[in-house]
């Protein structure tokens, strides 16, 4: 998740005005169209089971906050829910059971082109899903993002965050104006910084080149070739082993950061934007999220069906449900993440719109650095330079 997309706020209009301005602005997104909410078709399916596998950090939308059992409700179609932590394991899990095993998964949109060399997502039938829900621009842009292949869409945009600085307030003295990625590897912080090891070294790059350190045309050289990234990665580990010592966790998942902040002891971290907006919303206000101000990796989060999907027509209708305003409302309300879909907005609580104003605030589009679809060299060296750093 997240390994992969750009971002305005008006106080005084809803925070999905806000989320509307930000996209409207970011460079990759471009304008965003809204249009009237979108009308519930009737299910595909009324009845059966769907075998769905998500994010850990969706389930508290999908169960607590009842999109499962408003689904189940106006479908009959129970739901079955398993979870994972990384776009790796989902990919492994699917390789390994040839597709199968799964009816609905959640691919990041930039890993799509992962999945396509072994077949493992089926091609989606569009007459059957409600794309007009999906604001038109995100829908079109994830095409060149990895959410097609050969002119056929395989995974659809469902969410949208950011991964960028969470900081305790009241031991680090940090502004939006000057937030950076150096703040996490500044001399005396012992121990205090959460970092996932893969993402780290990207936002190094990015870091690196804005200062004129390592040339990287803001770091998507990383995508150019296996020798450009071999040549910035090396850099950026230089960089950061006679650093390590600040690190006091690594994190994979959501809850591993979170945790990392909670009962670690970390005080600072590089972290999705959900774990500080619900430390923000739901620890203590001490904890605050922005944007680096090199920029600050955003990703494109999807929905997809495997190849070996038994349940397909119900996979359908719970693809469908997943695109109403009030489920998209309920999953970014819940999560901290932003819904694709057009007038979820309306379905936000004060609480997420004032949490939202805090991690993006004005021009914060100008931050944003947006994952690209993934080349064939790249998940493996990633992978790779991870395990040099956390063994360094």
């Amino acid at each position: 998740m997240r390994s992969e997309l750009e971002s305005s706020a008006s106080p005084a209009a809803s925070a999905a005005t806000t989320r509307r301005d930000l996209l409207r602005a970011g460079a990759a997104v471009g304008a965003v169209a809204l249009g009237a909410p979108w009308i519930a078709r009737r299910p595909l399916a009324s009845s059966g089971e769907v075998n769905v596998f998500t994010w850990g950090d969706y389930v508290g939308a999908f169960e607590d906050g009842g999109i499962i059992k408003s689904f189940q409700d106006a479908t009959g179609i129970k739901v079955n829910l398993s979870t994972y932590g990384s776009n790796y394991e989902v990919e492994n899990k699917l390789r390994a059971a040839g597709g199968e095993g799964f009816d609905v998964v959640f691919p990041t949109v930039t890993n799509g082109p992962n999945y396509y060399p072994d077949d493992l997502l089926m091609a989606l039938d569009e007459a059957k899903l409600n794309i007009d829900a999906i604001i038109p621009s995100i829908y079109r842009d994830s095409v060149r993002l990895g959410g097609t292949r050969r002119g056929s869409r395989y995974v659809l945009p469902f969410d949208w965050g950011t991964e960028g600085i969470t900081w305790d307030s009241s031991r680090h003295d940090l502004s939006y104006d000057t937030l950076s990625v150096s703040d996490l590897w500044q001399e005396g912080l012992g121990r205090q910084v959460a970092v996932r090891q893969d993402t780290s070294l990207v936002a190094l790059a990015i870091y690196l080149d804005a200062i004129g350190e390592v040339p990287s045309n803001r770091a998507l050289d990383i995508y150019k070739s296996e020798e450009d990234m071999r040549r910035i990665f090396d850099a950026c580990l230089a960089y950061a082993v006679p650093r390590k010592s600040n690190i006091g966790a690594f994190w994979n998942s959501a809850a591993e950061a979170t945790s990392a902040f909670t009962d670690a002891g970390c005080t600072i971290g590089q972290t999705w934007d959900t774990t500080g907006i619900r430390l923000h919303k739901e620890v203590d206000p001490k904890w605050r999220y922005g944007l680096a101000k090199e920029g600050s990796m955003t990703w494109l989060d999807g929905i997809a069906m495997p190849s070996g999907a038994v349940n397909v027509e119900q996979g359908y209708a719970f693809i469908n449900h997943l695109f109403t305003p009030e489920a998209g409302g309920t999953f970014a309300d819940i999560t901290g993440y932003n819904s694709t879909v057009q007038g979820s907005e309306e379905f936000l609580g004060e609480a997420a719109r004032a949490a939202y104003k805090m991690a993006y605030p004005a021009a914060s589009e100008q931050r944003l650095w947006w994952w690209q679809a993934e080349t064939p060299w790249f998940g493996k060296l990633r992978s790779e330079y991870a395990e040099k750093l956390t063994n360094a």
